[in-house]
């Protein structure tokens, strides 16, 4: 049997917490750095919608700023996929923070949080512009599942004050953004008013960061995690040798007749 434990070199050791940090700069950079992009390049233009454009609407909604125009599109596509990442390490790490001996409920949420991770690429790399229908379907999924993804994340929180209460703060406030954003969506679609489509991109983006700032929490409870890569063969250690040495190896050794 292979022992539990091996021994090595530690090549790189970090706090959990890192992990966290991570996927929060990068995935409110994808956002951000589009917006301001699109901000700056297309202002008029994802900011107009199909009954009204500026100066009646006058801030874009995030489909419009993520989905609709090159390279805003792409600024978010890029950082998203950089997001990945860390973003299947927190759900992974967050499973193994919660999980208990015969416990279905860290199961599904860790299934929970992988299903939204695909569902986001999903909604990400399949624009509205490419296929509306598919789009709505991702960001549909995503959404739904985010209600089992948070109700579960509180449940089986770690018994942390600090992380639970802030957890609290930010699904209040994400879900409590529905309620307006749903308002305004009606008034934009159904009644048509000028400026509705406007306030409810305010409410749309607020969503984004208060979805992104609960995953942001994990800190908090990773901050007992150490992530440590080991070198158990000695590799790191410089001692094997290198394909690029022994091909120059190769190369500079000299013919018997010429030593």
């Amino acid at each position: 049997m292979a022992p539990k434990f091996k021994d090595g070199d530690v090549v790189v050791a970090f706090s959990g917490k890192w992990v966290s940090w991570a996927h929060t700069a990068v995935a409110y950079a994808a956002f951000l750095g589009a917006l301001f992009t699109g901000l700056y390049l297309h202002y008029e233009k994802i900011v107009e919608n199909q009954y009204y454009g500026y100066p009646e609407e006058w801030f874009p909604s995030v489909s419009a700023t993520i989905g609709d125009r090159y390279p805003e599109r792409s600024v978010f596509q890029i950082f998203i996929a950089i997001t990945s990442g860390p973003r299947f390490a927190l759900v992974f790490l967050w499973y193994i923070l919660t999980a208990r001996p015969n416990s279905v409920l860290p199961r599904i949420v860790f299934g929970t949080g992988l299903f939204r991770t695909i569902t986001c690429g999903g909604w990400t790399y399949i624009t509205s512009t490419d296929d509306h229908g598919w789009h709505d379907i991702f960001m549909v999924s995503y959404l739904v599942s985010t209600i089992p993804w948070t109700l579960g994340c509180l449940a089986v929180s770690p018994n942390n004050p600090r992380a639970v209460r802030y957890r609290k703060i930010l699904a209040g406030c994400f879900f409590g953004t529905l309620v307006p954003l749903t308002y305004f969506f009606i008034q934009h679609k159904v009644h048509k008013i000028a400026g509705a489509y406007t306030i409810y991109a305010f409410f749309e983006w607020a969503m984004v960061l208060f979805d992104v700032g609960f995953d942001a929490i994990t800190a908090l409870d990773f901050e007992g995690f150490e992530l440590i890569v080991r070198d158990i063969k000695g590799a790191s250690r410089g001692g094997s040798q290198l394909v690029a040495d022994a091909v120059a190896e190769k190369q500079y050794v000299l013919p018997d007749e010429y030593v």
